[in-house]
């Protein structure tokens, strides 16, 4: 069966498992792929199981392919001159120079993957070499929607999607990546990174160096309570879109939404200790958390497009008085 892979209503080619006689190399390069998505994202790796299988193949590159660009940031010695070489991997089509280029490359033509929006993924992941503080959530926004919102939209390309959908994904990109900027305080300072605007801290009198040291005062603690709400209004801004996505995508990317939507109150419940301890969901409350994740989407499918708030442990709200200082 054909799938609707764009707002015009253009239709892609089959998945790989269509494919008549596989090419070995690709199909290592999708099975790469699935293990890279596997290790690095366990809620990502559980929303892609909700997919037809030759979007979830196509999913799980996109995703590799994005974790592997942020990884040669963050691990190589010589990261500028990694991320220049792998960036010329990516434009010369070079199959057989990294096992996630393959897989890349060819879902990117079935599905029709705009190359301007791979470009500003790897510029976003660029900004890490030289970027270590932004002033403000507006130089922030450029950040989240270069490595996180344009992910949301190349996925739009695999899924099917209908017109008005793309400013819902920019929204929910940029709730993921700040969902991933507050679980990730303590592990960024360590590598002398403040992803926090530095207007908030200053809102809330919070020095860069307290970050940096894994000071947890209480003006901190206001501050994560203030950052945490900012990202459940993005989420709940977001969430319409979903209805403009393919059917067949909604519950995957409602649960990929949801399941990291829920790291936020497990920041609270651990006091907003994001210095020693890491936040993270459980693989069996995610199991638990997906049939009221349906439910959610059967009622936005019906026309409510409200979304209902997560339970929070007492006196950690994110939209407590507190973030209005």
């Amino acid at each position: 069966m054909a799938i609707l892979s764009s707002q015009s209503g253009t239709l892609a080619r089959p998945g790989l498992d269509a494919i008549v006689r596989p090419d070995r190399e690709l199909v290592r390069a999708y099975t790469h792929c699935r293990q890279v998505t596997r290790v690095a994202s366990k809620s990502f790796s559980l929303a892609t199981r909700l997919l037809p299988a030759p979007k979830r193949q196509a999913m799980e590159a996109l995703y590799a392919f994005a974790r592997t660009s942020d990884d040669i940031v963050d691990a190589q010695d010589e990261p500028a001159h990694a991320l220049e070489t792998w960036i010329a991997q990516v434009h010369g089509g070079a199959a057989g120079a990294h096992p996630v280029l393959p897989a890349w490359a060819d879902a990117a033509e079935r599905y029709r993957l705009p190359r301007v929006l791979a470009d500003e993924l790897l510029a976003g992941v660029a900004m890490d070499l030289s970027i270590s503080r932004y002033a403000s959530f507006r130089d922030l926004q450029v950040y989240c929607y270069r490595v996180a919102s344009v992910v949301g939209l190349l996925a739009m390309h695999i899924i099917g999607f209908s017109p008005g959908a793309e400013s819902y994904a920019i929204e929910m990109g940029t709730a993921l990546q700040l969902t991933n900027i507050l679980r990730d305080v303590g592990e960024d300072a360590a590598r002398g990174r403040i992803y926090l605007p530095i207007e908030d801290l200053e809102r809330f009198h919070v020095g860069e160096d307290e970050i940096l040291q894994g000071v947890q005062s209480e003006r901190f603690r206001a501050l994560m309570r203030w950052e945490i709400g900012r990202a459940e209004e993005l989420y709940q801004a977001s969430w319409p879109g979903i209805g403009l996505l393919h059917p067949d995508g909604q519950m995957a990317v409602a649960a990929a939404a949801l399941l990291y939507r829920a790291i936020l109150p497990r920041i609270a419940a651990n006091n907003y200790d994001v210095f020693a301890q890491r936040a993270f969901v459980p693989l069996g409350k995610k199991l638990l958390l997906l049939p009221a994740i349906r439910l959610r989407l059967a009622a936005l499918r019906r026309g409510d497009q409200r979304l209902p708030g997560l339970r929070w442990p007492a006196g950690h709200s994110p939209l407590s008085k507190e973030r209005h200082i």
